[in-house]
């Protein structure tokens, strides 16, 4: 299978710590999951999903994500 392949679950764990290790060094913490997405007939093999709390590719400012914590 390619590096490059960003849909596998190796691929997408690799683009997970980079994201982070990204916003990290520029002192913003992002919360990223991964999510299995199962075998997609058009791609032909399954897919791993790369989520995060971030808007438009850009960190949320922190106040946005403290107030979200505290809601119920």
């Amino acid at each position: 299978m390619a590096s490059n392949d960003l849909c596998t679950r190796e691929g997408a764990l690799r683009l997970k710590e980079r994201i982070e290790s990204y916003w990290g060094e520029r002192g913003y913490d992002v919360s990223i999951e991964l999510t299995e997405a199962g075998f997609m007939p058009a791609m032909r093999s399954a897919r791993t999903d790369v989520r995060s709390d971030m808007v438009n590719g850009m960190p949320r400012p922190a106040n946005d994500r403290s107030s979200e914590r505290r809601s119920p």
